[in-house]
């Protein structure tokens, strides 16, 4: 199974948006800067605010880059606040 992700950096203020299937994984990654290009090599105290599962990794990317080219914190927020956007979002795709 495969899973959307939001991270949130409480040291830089930032979200990161990405998909795995393990997540846990995935954080300790991001949190060593495994990623040499990654936007996440900002920080290492990146959490995680949310965990929205998929039913396969299609659906898990459209998300990922749904919410990447809205560019909006305010978006990613409303999101975290209501995950049933993403349900919305998929039903239309």
């Amino acid at each position: 199974m495969h899973q959307l992700y939001i991270l949130y950096s409480p040291s830089s203020a930032k979200f990161y948006v990405g998909e795995t299937y393990n997540i846990d994984e995935r954080i300790l990654k991001h949190n060593q800067h495994f990623y040499a290009g990654s936007f996440t090599k900002i920080a290492n105290d990146w959490e995680l605010a949310l965990l929205f599962n998929c039913q396969n990794k299609e659906d898990a990317v459209f998300l990922e880059n749904f919410i990447k080219k809205m560019k909006s914190k305010i978006f990613i927020k409303k999101i975290i606040a209501n995950p049933s956007i993403l349900e919305d979002i998929l039903s239309k795709k």
